[in-house]
């Protein structure tokens, strides 16, 4: 595993940041993509903007020139534009979809190039318990997350049988900047909702992140893994 290069897209910070740890742990070379090409010392890092094809496929060129080719790409980028859907706008939807949904699409796509020469690879879609329960204010953004099931569920039955798999992990409340913009009454709410009772860290979506890489993990394909303290449970 020493030798092999994963690449995580939004791994700057939050989810990201705490996989491209947890990749490093496990023997990766792990390489971050951000929009700012930014990431906190020590990390390696790719300017990549995923709502731009050329910008990823600028980013691959750049990690495979640097590091080699990506086996493992972790499909994390993502933004809200939460409001309620009278009030949202084209723009509003748009931008979530471009980045959620079809920015993972523009990385897979990349990705398999390699990966299908290979005859090896890992593609690992990070999308989101609403996906599955829905969120009012978050029309798009459930939207793209329930996207991302379909292809990535489409992706595993195209590329299953060239060695690559395909998952998706999906997770609920986790301990981020995002989460901490709520409010006391916000959080309140949704700690209720929450059988286990706490936000995840972001470690622990991490931690199921790198297994679902691993060599261990090699016949899972096409699943959908929640990490959500069982907010999901039953989807």
């Amino acid at each position: 595993m020493v030798s092999s290069v994963a690449l995580v897209t939004g791994g700057n910070r939050g989810i990201g940041l705490a996989t491209v740890r947890a990749m490093s742990t496990a023997g990766f070379t792990s390489v971050a993509g951000s929009r700012s090409g930014a990431a906190p010392d020590g990390i390696a890092c790719v300017p990549m903007d995923v709502s731009s094809t050329q910008s990823v496929d600028s980013a691959f060129a750049d990690v495979e020139q640097e590091y080699g080719p990506v086996d493992v790409l972790v499909a994390n980028a993502g933004i809200t534009r939460d409001t309620l859907l009278m009030r949202m706008t084209d723009d509003d939807v748009d931008e979530v979809l471009q980045t959620n949904l079809f920015g993972a699409l523009r990385c897979a796509r990349r990705a398999a190039r390699g990966m299908l020469k290979a005859r090896h690879g890992r593609i690992i879609l990070v999308s989101s318990v609403v996906w599955a329960v829905g969120s009012a204010g978050q029309v798009n953004y459930a939207a793209a997350k329930a996207g991302l099931v379909g292809a990535g569920r489409s992706m595993a039955r195209e590329l299953g049988s060239r060695g690559i798999t395909v998952n998706i992990v999906a997770p609920g409340f986790v301990d981020t900047d995002m989460t901490a913009e709520l409010d006391e009454k916000q959080r309140e709410t949704i700690l209720s909702s929450i059988p286990a009772g706490r936000y995840a860290t972001p470690e622990e979506v991490a931690a199921v992140i790198a297994f679902l890489a691993s060599d261990a993990a090699a016949y899972i394909n096409g699943a959908v893994i929640p990490v959500d303290g069982g907010l999901g449970m039953g989807h």
